[in-house]
């Protein structure tokens, strides 16, 4: 019987574990998953909520670090999972993603002799100063099973002196989730709501420091925000961090004072799935939306000048726009002026990337 601690902390890991955590327990006469909240995001909305919509179990230990400076987060992290090791002495413990919680984790299991598995491994933006980067950088260098999205991470991870035979190409497990919620996502009444028509609203999220930290950026992408919202309504479910900025440099009247603009709290994943899934346009600063817009065929523009998903701009309907006003504004009426776009869903993002993930941790399990 092996014992598996998978670790989560931030929603996007809830969308990525979900799956594997749902597989790993079909196999129950051979697996004992464990599930391990580490409370990096602890936001009742932001967090708790991703559990019911993703019919997930709740955390078996949830350790309840908060929110802290990247170095206090992760210390933090380490400190508290040590003891779940001691305690728990699990053969495997599977990280995913790219948060402080995946980095903490990978950190504390490699020192204390017990096998790392990272879902998600290989993707690469090339900017070190996205923490996000460090994070996914020192989690591949140590982790004994790296489990890879798309052909472009397998390269990245060859390049930078990964054994072969710790890779394997399983596929994007966000799109296992995806396809398995399309349908519970329709009855959410979150279109009506918000008193929107399918194909006839754009949907937004912005949360990154490069674009919600600096006062002058911020007014510029509101700026391109105000022409676009003449032409569409747009859906703005808005972070606390990206409102506590609004509100901080003067800018949160000006956004309520948009017509077309409409700000909201964040939404559950299946609202927002719901949302984002029947829009004519996604603007978001997401690594995941980048997927999952490209798997439906949605138009994307990233406010980014980088991303670690190369694949969603190569086969997919993504394109990187970066901050500055004119060139979000022209890319947004420019898609709009177009027909959406086909592209193409890269390989294996089929929605079977969880079988294949738990069948590579049995299979390295005999050696």
């Amino acid at each position: 019987m092996l014992k598996i601690i998978n670790v989560v902390g931030a929603r996007p890991n809830f969308m990525k574990i979900a799956p594997v955590i749902d597989e790993m327990r079909r196999r129950a006469d051979r697996l004992q998953p464990r599930l391990v909240h580490t409370g990096q995001h602890y936001d009742e909305t932001m967090s708790e909520s991703f559990f019911t919509d993703l019919a997930m179990p709740q955390a078996d230990i949830n350790l309840e670090v908060g929110s802290a400076s990247h170095a206090e987060q992760t210390a933090r992290i380490m400190m508290a999972f040590e003891q779940v090791l001691i305690t728990e002495r699990p053969d495997w413990v599977v990280v995913v993603g790219d948060v402080n919680s995946t980095m903490a984790a990978t950190l504390v299991a490699a020192k204390m002799a017990v096998r790392v598995a990272h879902i998600e491994a290989g993707l690469r933006s090339r900017d070190r100063q996205m923490p996000e980067e460090i994070n996914r950088l020192v989690t591949d260098a140590l982790a004994d099973l790296l489990l890879t999205p798309s052909r472009d991470a397998d390269e990245n991870l060859q390049r930078e002196g990964i054994a072969a035979d710790k890779i394997r190409f399983v596929g994007n497990v966000m799109i296992d989730t995806l396809f398995r919620s399309l349908e519970r996502a329709k009855q959410s009444t979150v279109l009506a709501r918000f008193n929107v028509r399918p194909g006839a609203f754009a949907a937004m999220t912005m949360h990154r420091p490069s674009n919600v930290d600096d006062r002058a950026t911020l007014a510029g992408i509101l700026d391109a925000i105000e022409a676009i919202q003449k032409r569409l309504p747009i859906i703005f479910p808005v972070h606390p961090r990206t409102r506590a900025r609004l509100e901080e440099f003067g800018l949160l009247k000006r956004a309520h004072g948009l017509r077309g603009l409409t700000l909201s709290e964040p939404l559950g994943y299946l609202d927002f799935l719901q949302l984002y899934s029947n829009s004519r346009l996604v603007l978001t600063d997401s690594g995941g939306i980048q997927e999952e817009t490209t798997a439906l065929g949605i138009p994307c523009l990233t406010l980014r000048h980088n991303t670690e998903r190369p694949v969603t701009i190569s086969q997919g309907t993504n394109r990187i726009v970066g901050n500055d006003t004119e060139v979000i504004r022209r890319e947004a009426f420019a898609a709009l002026d177009s027909p959406s776009p086909r592209g193409r869903v890269p390989e294996l993002w089929d929605g079977q990337a969880a079988v294949r993930i738990v069948d590579a941790i049995e299979e390295a399990s005999r050696f």
